[in-house]
């Protein structure tokens, strides 16, 4: 008896170490400025989200990852903050990026000159053809992290790429889009340009249908929605996981993963 609870007590305690090692993969989770955290990418894996958002701009030759010029930092590039750790991560998982998790989202932000950074940054993805989905030749074929081009999206450039290894994100403008889901598969605005409510108070009900119509359109494309800037309360990440809004902003990584787990 004394060896079968020792046995017992062992196998609890493996259990929970390994889900202190490997969180559960928050599918709804997003990372906004995940730059911003004192340990770029690796914080938001620990806390199990699956998708973060780096700003980038093109310095001479290299994309170095930061909200504004005066914060920049030459040994700071999209490589060693975010493609190289992925991908050491991917091979360690079996080309996943969370153990039996969903692929992840790597949502990068241009914020210098739209064409020219982007031819830069393509010739960096085409350095990862193992880890990033790619279209060739029309076929989409998914791997461990899909890249996503957001702010100043060269949509012409990036359209017309073969091979692919990058979708563009949309805006609500683009909600009637006839791009393929592969090419354009999110849909990201503003908060405050389409809601007032600010998490305080009941959400409008004239304001919670709109939401609602928002997500179904884009869901009936094969298009996930994503809104920054939105009020960072319990109130609102409620509102936007009872509307089934993909991915959830925020920069309280902690507190998204206590709502989430609940």
């Amino acid at each position: 008896m004394v060896i079968r609870l020792g046995v017992l007590c062992f196998c609890w305690f493996g259990i929970l170490c390994q889900a202190e090692d490997d969180p559960v993969p928050l599918v709804r989770a997003h990372a906004h400025n995940d730059y911003y955290h004192s340990r770029p990418l690796l914080d938001a894996l620990e806390q199990g989200f699956c998708s973060v958002e780096a700003d980038i701009f093109l310095i001479g030759d290299s994309l170095l990852v930061g909200h504004e010029r005066r914060e920049l930092k030459p040994e700071r590039t999209l490589q060693v903050l975010y493609l190289d750790p992925l991908r050491k991560r991917a091979q360690a998982n079996n080309g996943r990026i969370h153990p039996n998790g969903p692929v992840f989202t790597l949502l990068i932000d241009i914020k210098t000159a739209g064409e020219a950074t982007y031819r830069a940054l393509s010739k960096v993805l085409a350095g990862y053809p193992e880890l990033l989905c790619a279209t060739i030749d029309g076929k989409f074929t998914q791997r461990a992290v899909s890249v996503i081009i957001s702010g100043n999206r060269a949509t012409d450039i990036i359209a017309a790429e073969n091979p692919r290894f990058a979708g563009i994100d949309g805006r609500l403008s683009d909600l009637k889009s006839n791009m393929p889901p592969h090419l354009l598969p999110l849909i990201s605005d503003r908060w405050g340009s389409h809601f007032k409510w600010r998490g305080e108070g009941d959400f409008p009900e004239i304001q919670r249908a709109k939401l609602k119509r928002i997500v179904k359109q884009a869901h009936a494309q094969g298009r996930r929605v994503r809104f920054w800037a939105t009020p960072e309360k319990v109130a609102c990440w409620r509102e936007l996981r009872e509307a089934k809004v993909d991915l959830i902003n925020t920069d309280d990584l902690a507190g998204l993963r206590k709502f989430l787990s609940r």
